[in-house]
């Protein structure tokens, strides 16, 4: 489940908090906040054990992952597999205390979280497809307030936040790894943008931020949301200009910090609400 490595979880989980902060308005749904951050950690923990279970030959070769439980055998592929399904069904039920729609739609992203493993053998840019699956939970925060997948245009804008900001710090992350991946085949968002990495990342950056900006802009936020805004685009910045792409501990730590960023986008559709 990784719940020694929580920053995957908070990575998941912001976009829907976003999303409950803006469709809740004045009055913040705290069941929906409960539901999401419960969900989120099954979530994310079926996906990883699918992942490990799909991955075993691959983690078994990469001094990062070798001592992943399936890839190093203390845990059988049989069972990794049912405690997922376990994961993904509870989380299911979860999110239907909200409503029976959020379940409805999160049910639709799991065969995105099963297919996403297999992407990095034959996609060129597996980072692409993870950032399709992870903002579905933007979605999913929305329909826990609303009761309704009959999103309006700020939903899609809080989607889009997340799938830009997903190919940024999925891209930084995959720099840790490059060396490997070369040498096994593997495809990665590292491989394929090379030297031109953080020029991408600035475009995603740009995008991201648009984003939330388009969502705040539909729904009348008020001075502290812009302000704060821009002291996020200002840190994310910040950390693109200063990780150096060839040490993996520099990329670790940048990975990490990306949640601070999304903090702060929190914060700011909170107080955008009050002012």
């Amino acid at each position: 489940m990784r719940l020694d490595r929580p920053t995957g979880y908070v990575l998941y989980l912001l976009p829907g908090l976003c999303a409950v902060a803006l469709a809740s308005g004045h009055r913040p749904d705290l069941l929906a906040v409960v539901v999401l951050a419960v969900a989120a950690v099954l979530v994310r923990g079926a996906a990883c054990a699918v992942n490990d279970v799909v991955d075993k030959e691959v983690d078994a070769r990469v001094a990062r992952t070798v001592s992943r439980p399936v890839a190093a055998g203390t845990i059988s592929v049989g069972n990794a597999l049912l405690f997922a399904a376990a994961q993904a069904v509870v989380a299911l039920l979860v999110l239907a205390v909200a409503n029976v729609e959020t379940a409805l739609v999160a049910a639709a992203s799991y065969p995105l979280i099963v297919a996403y493993p297999f992407m990095k053998r034959f996609f060129f840019w597996p980072s692409a497809f993870l950032a399709l699956v992870m903002s579905v939970y933007a979605l999913i925060g929305w329909t826990a307030v609303t009761g309704s997948a009959d999103y309006p245009p700020a939903a899609y804008a809080l989607y889009a936040f997340g799938a830009f900001w997903t190919l940024i710090h999925d891209a930084i992350y995959s720099h840790q790894d490059k060396e490997y991946d070369r040498k096994i085949g593997v495809k990665s968002s590292a491989l394929l943008f090379g030297k031109a990495t953080k020029a991408w990342l600035a475009i995603f950056l740009v995008l991201s931020v648009g984003g939330v900006l388009w969502a705040g802009s539909q729904m009348s936020m008020g001075w502290a949301f812009y302000l704060l805004l821009v002291i996020a685009g200002i840190f994310l910045s910040y950390l693109i200009v200063r990780v150096d792409l060839d040490d993996p501990k520099s990329c670790w730590d940048a990975f990490v910090a990306n949640t601070y960023f999304g903090w702060i986008v929190l914060a700011a559709a909170v107080a955008g609400q009050f002012t």
